[in-house]
């Protein structure tokens, strides 16, 4: 995977939040982190916007715009090199006492681990993140 442009992987609600009222304020909010980049996606996070999709019932206009977005990144793929390094990051958060490495954190966990498995900064507006072993995060939380 390599990139013509700075690429980052960029978390579900960042990505999602052009297509719901609730997190569009998102948008504007990390526009700079996200211009001009490539964006990539852990798998996880393509399987939770299409999750939250169906389980909303939306139409397949939204539907289509979801995936028309999807298609204009770059989903990264699940090798035997992200499996250890998602075992990796849950022992390493595990020792740390982070909270990555709760059995409820297993999602994030696996978008962190795309991030620090193809070595790109992750985009993500979720605290979860923070001092993670290992992890570039670009957030804008306070």
């Amino acid at each position: 995977m390599i990139p013509d442009r700075e690429a980052v992987v960029v978390d579900t609600n960042v990505f999602g939040a052009a297509l719901t009222r609730r997190q569009a304020p998102l948008v504007g909010l990390y526009a700079r982190h996200l211009s001009d980049r490539l964006l990539v996606l852990a798998a996880q996070t393509v399987g939770e916007l299409r999750y939250g999709a169906l389980l909303a019932r939306w139409g397949a206009a939204r539907q289509a715009e979801m995936e028309r977005r999807i298609g204009r990144a770059r989903i990264a793929p699940v090798d035997d090199d992200l499996v250890w390094e998602v075992a990796r990051l849950r022992v390493a958060c595990r020792r740390a006492g982070h909270a990555l490495a709760d059995d409820h954190h297993t999602g994030d966990l696996w978008i962190a681990a795309s991030a620090i498995r193809y070595q790109l900064p992750l985009v993500a507006h979720d605290g979860v993140f923070r001092r993670t072993p290992g992890l570039d995060l670009r957030t804008e939380l306070a």
